[in-house]
């Protein structure tokens, strides 16, 4: 038997309000309109907040002639643009599962995911060819006061628009936004690292900007590398270790459930689909067995903040699990013997 759960969580609550007792449904409100709708907000005003800071630095760029400051601008620029395929992703989030994607709009985040690595590598390639460019033609820094004003404006900039990001992805679910955070808080260390080439310029050795602004690209390539890592592993449905052990826990907590032979999960956007097969008394009832099933997902509900859908399967104990599902060899209708998994 398979109960596919339509329901989603509306609210969080602890298990001691389960002990006083309380009175709650799932599903009653989308949460997915709620989330998507914060998420659209904190990506219209980190990029306003981004860009604002890559401004006040290209007109110091133009002014100094830095080419670490020209490399930490054009970062700045590429971070402020992913709001872009991120603020197109939470849109389609919004939008109601259809006859032709019946799982909703959430891999549309994982495409975002794909744009805003592809332009973080973009940009770490055009910091790289201005470094070497004016390593090259080493020429002598322009204006230093600016230049490390600047530097300081973009660390600010950037850590302000990280913890923004950071708290609110933690708060929907959304890992894209939490990667993004993340990423503009390292390039507020990396303007930081800005200051380096005007110290270098200031003690004599002007070739110290454009190593400044190699180590900046080296340390973009490094995020780039993380953040592709984080969205090809969810593009292929992969998901953390620790949430399939908590799936597991959570549904064996279930009275009369006997046993937990299969754990299925992936993230579709800043939500997860879960997939479980339970063992239960085979002498029990259709109607109990649906009940128990219905017992699992709720658990599971409270257990994981960003589980939105759960199928589970009930099965005898003896026959749990997807093995006991396959069919074996046979042959029929003419055809020659086969086998379905």
């Amino acid at each position: 038997m398979s109960i596919a759960d339509e329901y989603n969580h509306t609210h969080p609550h602890t298990r001691e309000d389960d002990r006083e007792g309380h009175s709650h449904t799932h599903g009653a409100v989308d949460p997915t309109i709620a989330s998507t709708s914060r998420g659209i907000w904190a990506v219209k005003w980190s990029f306003i907040g981004l860009m604002a800071t890559a401004l006040i630095q290209v007109i110091i760029v133009y002014i100094s002639g830095s080419v670490a400051l020209l490399a930490d601008t054009i970062h700045n620029i590429g971070d402020a643009a992913t709001a872009i395929p991120l603020w197109i992703a939470f849109m389609f989030a919004r939008k109601k599962p259809s006859k032709r994607f019946t799982y909703g709009y959430g891999r549309v985040e994982d495409l975002a995911g794909m744009a805003i690595v592809a332009t973080i590598l973009f940009s770490a390639i055009v910091a790289g060819y201005q470094s070497i460019e004016r390593l090259i033609h080493l020429e002598p820094m322009r204006h230093t006061g600016a230049v490390a004003a600047a530097a300081l404006v973009g660390f600010l900039g950037n850590e302000g628009v990280a913890v923004f990001r950071i708290r609110v992805g933690e708060e929907i679910g959304s890992a894209a936004l939490v990667a993004d955070g993340k990423h503009a808080r390292v390039d507020g260390l990396t303007s930081l690292a800005v200051l380096g080439g005007v110290i270098g310029t200031w003690l004599g050795y002007p070739i110290a900007d454009p190593i400044i602004g190699l180590l900046i690209t080296a340390a973009i390539l490094k995020i780039v590398w993380d953040a592709a890592k984080t969205v090809f592993t969810r593009a292929l449905d992969g998901v953390e270790p620790h949430i399939i052990e908590q799936i597991h826990e959570a549904a064996l907590e279930t009275e009369q459930v006997q046993d937990v032979a299969e754990v299925r999960a992936r993230w579709l956007g800043h939500s997860i689909h879960a997939e479980i097969n339970i063992a239960v008394n085979g002498d029990l009832s259709i109607e109990l067995g649906h009940d128990i099933a219905m017992d699992v997902r709720h658990n599971l509900l409270h257990a994981l903040d960003f589980l939105s859908e759960v199928i589970v399967h009930v099965d005898p104990p003896a026959a749990c699990g997807e093995e006991h599902h396959r069919i074996r060899d046979h042959a029929h209708d003419d055809l020659p013997e086969h086998s379905h998994p």
